[in-house]
């Protein structure tokens, strides 16, 4: 039987798809100004995430995209801007809503987008928990502020299913909302503020672990930003409690023997008198020259003990290159 915060939320979304709601979740990240996109009024009305997934780097050589949870179908459109092919995009959502919704928006973004056609986009009713979509065969998958909706186990089983889907070494791309303090219970339980994003919010090592206990051998924390904050005056709370947006790829690679790589945005950084320092591992540091490091080998070249490297702490901002 499924559980009664699922209703809840299906019925929040189906009446944010017919009446949008401008500030349902409120996103600090600035819309991709890109060259000929356009985006129609009533798509920006219906940004129902808390930042971004689209990231131009994932989107080379015509990639096969699933997006699960369309809102109003912003970042569909924007994937179809790099992809540009028949059915190159899906879309996957329980509404029939917002997937009505999204269609109808379609229809406005090709007026404004003469490179846009509807077709690009497969839009297809199912949900996070039992994708109708073939095992290994996405590139790339993405949701946005929909899986820290999910309760522990069906969080589990909504990442069970992205990796089923992707093929070896596609990328799932996350943006949801995290915190550090511990949620009372009687927010956490509250269904409505659960489906609003808020309540289900989880520290980021947990939610990072929950990524990579169903197989992800790589991780990589993209961006981390001020989110909401739930105040004693208008919400169960004795303390305020800070929310922030975390927007994470984590890779199908093959997990190594000593666990996952997780980039959090930390850099080695070796200013010793020899040519470079070779920890024999694979990691060739030249003196001088940042190189980022996963947090796994921060942790190994810090206890070689030397005072010719640094280590940077986690400034939780990754954006490529590095050990692995």
């Amino acid at each position: 039987m499924e559980q009664a915060y699922l209703e809840t939320t299906r019925n929040v979304y189906k009446d944010a798809a017919e009446n949008p709601n401008v500030g349902l979740c409120c996103t600090t990240t600035p819309i991709w100004q890109l060259p000929g996109l356009s985006i129609p009024k009533r798509m920006l009305e219906m940004n129902y995430g808390c930042g971004s997934t689209v990231n131009p780097r994932d989107l080379v050589n015509n990639p096969r995209i699933l997006y699960v949870g369309v809102g109003g179908g912003m970042e569909l459109l924007q994937f179809a801007y790099f992809s540009r092919q028949l059915g190159g995009v899906t879309g996957v959502d329980v509404v029939d809503e917002m997937l009505e919704a999204s269609r109808q928006n379609f229809v406005e973004a090709e007026k404004v987008n003469p490179w846009f056609r509807s077709e690009f986009v497969n839009l297809v009713k199912g949900d996070a928990l039992h994708l109708p979509i073939e095992d290994n065969s996405i590139d790339v998958a993405a949701q946005n502020c929909l899986f820290n909706i999910f309760k522990h186990d069906d969080l589990k089983k909504a990442l069970q299913e992205m990796y089923r889907v992707l093929k070896p070494r596609g990328r799932l791309v996350l943006s949801d909302p995290t915190c550090e303090q511990e949620m009372p219970e009687v927010l956490r339980e509250d269904e409505r503020l659960r489906a609003l994003c808020l309540s289900g919010s989880l520290p980021l090592k947990e939610y990072i672990k929950m990524i990579t206990d169903v197989g992800f051998g790589t991780v990589e924390i993209r961006a981390k930003r001020p989110y909401r904050i739930l105040d004693p005056a208008n919400y169960a709370t004795d303390e305020l409690i800070y929310i922030e947006s975390v927007e994470v790829c984590a890779i199908k690679d093959p997990m190594p023997a000593d666990g996952p790589c997780v980039f959090t945005g930390k850099t080695a950084i070796y200013f010793g008198k020899d040519e470079c320092f070779d920890d024999e591992k694979g990691h060739v540091l030249l003196p001088n020259q940042p190189l980022a490091v996963c947090d796994k080998t921060a942790g190994a070249l810090a206890a070689f003990g030397r005072n010719d490297i640094f280590i940077s702490e986690s400034n939780y901002f990754y954006d490529g290159g590095g050990c692995c």
